[in-house]
């Protein structure tokens, strides 16, 4: 069955349904929490969060619509919502897992743990909507139209703003670089 096959018998009060959904989306989720909450902990308090607001909010599903986009959008609402309850400050690091996979070999562990800290400093004076883009489209290696369906918008659009959050990270990073 289709996710949207799924998410439909969800919809109509097939509750056993949300299982399967989880089991296809539980780890995209929280890795997509993970990198923008920057604490796993709290990803995985996420992650049950939505997939809470997805039995709770079954009836807003539109049918005819992508379930990924849906899902998405509504982690994208847990993480703000979560924010917005808190008075605290976000860690001004961002956890990227792995990121010394797309860095040189050729370089030794101090300077490419430097290069990592300094990716991840870039990282954090990106907007929201900036690092959910790198995330969706860089790291989870999301296609422009799934992250435009995600977004709510065109797929031009996340073009010029995944260029632009490039652009800003680039200039955060020489920044950085030359403290």
């Amino acid at each position: 069955m289709t996710d949207e096959m799924l998410m439909k018998a969800v919809k109509d009060g097939d509750l056993q349904q949300a299982s399967l959904l989880f089991e296809r989306y539980n780890k995209r989720i929280f890795n997509f929490l993970a990198y923008l909450a920057s604490d796993r902990v709290l990803a995985e308090d996420l992650t049950q969060n939505v997939f809470l607001r997805v039995i709770r909010y079954r009836t807003s599903y539109r049918e005819g619509a992508r379930f990924e986009g849906w899902i998405y959008q509504i982690s994208r609402n847990v993480l703000a919502d979560h924010y917005q309850g808190q008075k605290r400050h976000r860690s001004q690091f961002i956890d990227v897992e792995n990121m010394s996979d797309t860095l040189p070999d050729n370089t030794d562990a101090a300077e490419r743990d430097e290069k990592e800290h300094l990716l991840q400093r870039a990282m954090a004076r990106l907007t929201e909507e900036q690092r959910q883009l790198l995330v969706l489209t860089r790291f989870q290696h999301r296609k422009y139209e799934e992250v435009a369906q995600i977004m709510n918008t065109t797929v031009a659009n996340i073009k010029v703003k995944v260029h632009r959050a490039i652009g800003q990270l680039r200039e955060h990073y020489f920044t950085l670089e030359k403290i």
